[in-house]
Parts: C-alpha cells; structure tokens; sequence
C-alpha cells in the first residue's frame, strides 16, 4: 500500500539543494527588508502589504534576484500555511447570527460582483484580440477564460489591510463574507468556460459534468476535513485553563495538520482552514476568541514571508507590447465589472450605503485562485492561449496586488469603520490619563473638587463627599501648593468613629501620605500596573512641579473604558441602520 505522506515529503524537501547556512541568511533578509519596507510604507500612510510586496518585487524574479526561482519553490511552505491563516481568522469573521442577518445580501452582492466582470472582462477582450488577431475562436476563448478567472478576489491582501487598520463595520462584515465565497464562484465560472473552449480551441480538460462533480467534491470535502478538526479541537481546548502556550500550540498543531492533510489529498487548504475558524466561533464562542486573539498575534512574521514571496515570483519584464494591452484592459475592464456588480447587487438587497458606495474599492485585489487557474489554462489549452492566459494574469497580479490595498484603505477610511474593531485591552494600551480627566470623554476635570487645602474642615470635606462622585481627594499643602497627601472614604469611616470630635479636625490631620503619583502623560496600562503594585483604588495627579492636578480613580478609568466601548458600539449600530 503506497504511503501518501512518503509520496508528498519530496515536495517539501527542496531545501537539500540550498545549503541550511544560505536558508537562514535568505530568511533573515526576507523578514529584515520585508518588515522594513512594510514600515516605511505605513509612514506614508500606504497598507504596509504593498511595501511587503514591494520588496518582493525588488528582490525577486522583477529586481536583483537575490531569491532564485529554486529558492522561491523551496518556500512554498509557508506561502501554503500563511494562506490557511488567513483562511482560518476569515472564518472566525462568519458567525451564524452575521450569515443569517446578511445571508441574501452576501449571496446577491457575491453573484453580481463575479459575474458581471466576468461579462465586461470577456466582451472586451474577446473584440480587442478579434480586431487584431481576426480570429474568433481564438477571442471567444480567451475572453471567456480570462473573463472567469477575473472574478476571484484575493483574500490574503484585503483582510490584510482589515486587520492593519483594525476596522469593523458593515463594509467590513460584507467583505470578509464575499472574499470567504467568490473563489468558489470562480471557479465554476472557469469550469463552464473551459468546457466551452475545449472543443473550439482542441484543448485536454474534462467534461463539464465531471468537472463540477470534483469542484463539488473539493468544496465539501473540504469542509469536512476542518469541521472535523474544529470538532477536535474544541474536545481538546476544554481541557486546557489559563494557558494561552498550550492553547496555541493545540491550535497550530491541528490547523498545520489540517492544513497538510487537505494538500495530501488535494483539497483547498484554505477553505479547510476557514471551516475550522468557522466552526470554533460558532459552537465554542466563548473559547474561540481567547483562540483567535492568540493566533492573529502570532501571524505577522508570517504575513511578512507571505506577502515579500507573493513579490518575488512575479516578473513583469516577459510581456509583448499586445499581452501587456491586454492585461491594462483585463484591469480596467475588471474593475469597472466588479464596481458595477458590487453596486447594483448591493443597491437589489437595500445594503447599508457604507457598503453600496465604498465596497467596490475593496475588490481589486487578485492572487492565489486567479494564478491557479491561469496555470490550469496554461496546461488545458498549452499549444494555443494558454501561455498568452498566463503572462497576462501574471502581469495583472503585479498590478492589483499593488494598487488593492490602497483602494481596501481608501474604502473603509471613507466608510468611517478604521479603528472601530478594538476591545477594552486596545483601548487601555492607547489611552493616556489625560484621556480621562479631560476632552470630550472626560469623567473629571483638574479643577474638580477632588483636590483640598490641607487646611480645610474635614466637616466641609464630609459634605463633598455627599455632593460629587470622587471618593478619594487629594491634599495640597496652603503655602508651595505642592502634594502634601491623599484623603481615601474608607479611611473616613475609620476616623468617624472617634465622634463628633472628628468633624473638627482638619484634611493635614486625617491624610495618609501618598504612595505614588502620576502625571497627565501616563499611560493606562503604566496607571493599573500602579494600582495593583500598591493595592490602591486612587493615584493623585501631578504636575512636574509636584503640584496635585487631581486624581485618578480606578472606578472612574473603568468606567471610561466601558463608555468608549459603549459608544463604538453604538456607532456600529447606527451604521448598520
């Protein structure tokens, strides 16, 4: 009996032809120029994607060849596991009660932004190559096939730029839904069109039935193989508490599994890997975010590789005058197919009007499914168009791969969803003190009564306490005006009790000293790191002088935080309306 596994292990041990020191050297300058580059884009307010490729661009088949076709071959690998990533957090993206609320409006737009470019696209290539070449089959052919390979949207690029500018809205929750499907759209289309062409032109592909039976095959086959790995994984993470290594470890550990298995047997890891996000976020919700926040934090090396290796195989130096007309009207025929599409077939399911204005600016990009195709036509159709379909979604690739993610960037800018998709956590780490006790979130101001001289009647301090919600106060001294203490209710209480002799006394007599102050510039994160180190509810706010400004209450910080995640919800919902 054949081990499939012994047949498969060759492929990825191309490495014995590169020597491990020359591997570590490549890798180190894929991950140095890439992350760089990827920096130096974001600075210019670009999708630090488009500076990874970039440097794919430079480095590989297009620039100085510093990576090798053997040495890009070599690393396919990862190419395979950042997509099932990619897959896998697309997947954690599709709740039920997401598909069940814009099911019709998913299907609708899905329909029209694949088919529509796929009627532009193959109408204007087909009159352009017939004007020229004066051969119809050849043009109904090639307009047909490059016409149903246009209709794939790259998933890897696009959610990119999503998760870069932590957006979230109904623009993004319409586009995680249609990169998640149109692949398999694709892919139908292609199927039909090849069984069209295959008479015409005498090219080798299967019938049409047999075609869409394995297509089926494919599809579901893959779906069970991740549903089946969720399933496990969610036996498994039930067993594992308050650590987050080992969960990530179980989860790695099946998606990679998962991941060579659907290779082995020639499934679309991709959709393996969404099956199993799609099947954790929906019968283990609780767990699964706890999962996805581990995994998202563990991708951006990843992406890095990905995305400078995506450059690196392209070559834009192979294409003839023609070829190279043809591929800058397959863009532009493509884009307005998919605008219009995306349009009309939001504007039929009465979308948000975020999603019917920007969504055609999340579509253009193209990678792994239109390359697939675009070599299976080179192999169908060999001794006719193939090799011109290959060169032309070659060259295109270059250009969409680029220009997508800015237009990704520019659509969901305008759409006003950049910067809503964070948690509590994010807030905290990007807040400062000052974000609290002043702007238009302010729960105190530095002039509250929350700071008294230490001359000051306890008797009066009672009474501010009754009228205003501060359940600490901070002591200045009467001639420097310095921080002299803090005052706390609980010790109140304790001084209370001594009688009406108390209300005599005055704040220098009742104050504790302080423990630690903080200043307007200190961060949220540095603040509750205080509280807990000194088992404290109240820090005082000063000045770099010393000078109490007001102060800071732990209650009041939580309540910040909560309110700013209230109010993003919020939003979210009006959006949505």
């Amino acid at each position: 009996m054949n081990n499939p596994l012994a047949e498969i292990l060759p492929d990825f041990l191309h490495f014995n032809s590169i020597q491990a020191s020359q591997l570590v050297i490549l890798l180190g300058i894929i991950m140095f120029a890439g992350t760089l580059g990827g920096w130096l884009f974001k600075k210019l307010k670009i999708p630090q994607v488009v500076g990874f490729i970039v440097i794919g661009i430079l480095i590989g088949a297009s620039g100085f060849h510093i990576l090798e076709p053997k040495v890009i071959a070599a690393l396919d690998p990862i190419s395979t596991i950042a997509l099932s990533f990619i897959g896998f957090l697309i997947g954690g993206e599709l709740k039920y009660g997401t598909i069940k609320k814009y099911g019709k409006q998913f299907v609708s737009i899905l329909l029209f932004e694949a088919i529509t470019p796929a009627f532009v696209v193959g109408g204007i290539i087909g009159l352009v190559n017939f004007a020229v070449t004066k051969n119809p089959v050849q043009s109904l052919s090639l307009g047909l096939l490059l016409g149903a390979i246009c209709s794939a949207t790259a998933p890897a690029a696009t959610t990119d730029v999503l998760v870069e500018y932590r957006t979230r809205g109904p623009l993004t929750t319409t586009v995680y839904g249609i990169v998640a499907m149109d692949d398999a759209v694709a892919l139908i289309l292609y199927t039909i069109a090849s069984s069209i062409a295959a008479p015409l032109l005498g090219g080798h592909t299967l019938s049409f039935g047999k075609q869409l039976l394995s297509i089926a095959r494919d599809i579901f086959g893959s779906i069970a193989i991740g549903c089946s790995f969720g399933f496990i994984l969610k036996l498994l993470s039930k067993r594992v508490v308050n650590n987050d290594g080992r969960l990530l470890d179980l989860t790695l550990g099946m998606l990679f599994i998962c991941t060579g298995i659907a290779t082995i047997f020639n499934f679309d890891n991709i959709l393996s890997a969404m099956s199993i996000g799609f099947f954790l976020v929906n019968f283990m919700p609780g767990k699964s975010k706890q999962i996805f926040k581990l995994v998202s934090d563990y991708t951006p090396p990843i992406y890095v590789l990905f995305f400078v290796l995506v450059g690196a195989k392209l070559n834009i130096w192979i294409l003839t005058p023609f070829l190279g007309l043809l591929a800058i009207l397959y863009v532009l025929g493509r884009t307005l197919g998919k605008s219009l599409g995306a349009i009309f077939g939001a504007w039929l399911t009465k979308a948000p009007k975020s999603v019917q204005k920007y969504l055609p600016f999340c579509l253009l990009s193209q990678a792994g499914v239109a390359i697939g195709l675009s070599i299976a036509a080179g192999n169908d159709f060999a001794d006719s168009i193939g090799p011109q379909i290959l060169l032309i979604i070659t060259a295109t690739t270059f250009i969409v791969q680029l220009i997508g993610p800015v237009f990704v960037k520019i659509g969901v800018t305008k759409a006003g969803e950049v910067g809503l998709n964070v948690t509590v956590d994010d807030i905290r780490k990007n807040s400062r003190v000052t974000d609290v006790t002043i702007g238009k979130n302010k729960i105190c101001d530095y002039d509250s009564p929350a700071i008294v001289d230490e001359t000051e009647r306890l008797f009066n301090i009672l009474n501010m306490f009754s009228h205003h919600h501060n359940l600490n106060y901070v002591v200045r001294g009467s001639k420097d005006k310095a921080l002299v203490g803090i005052i706390t209710l609980e010790h109140l209480k304790e001084i209370m009790q001594i009688g009406e002799f108390a209300e005599s006394m005055l704040a220098m007599d009742v104050m504790e000293e302080a423990k630690v102050t903080c200043k307007p510039s200190t961060t949220l994160p540095e603040a509750y790191q205080m509280f807990e180190d000194y088992d404290i509810d109240a820090i005082p706010i000063v000045d770099s002088d010393g000078e109490p400004l007001g102060i800071l209450e732990k209650n009041t910080v939580d309540h910040y935080l909560h309110q700013r995640i209230i109010n993003l919800n919020r939003k979210l919902e009006e959006m949505d309306d």
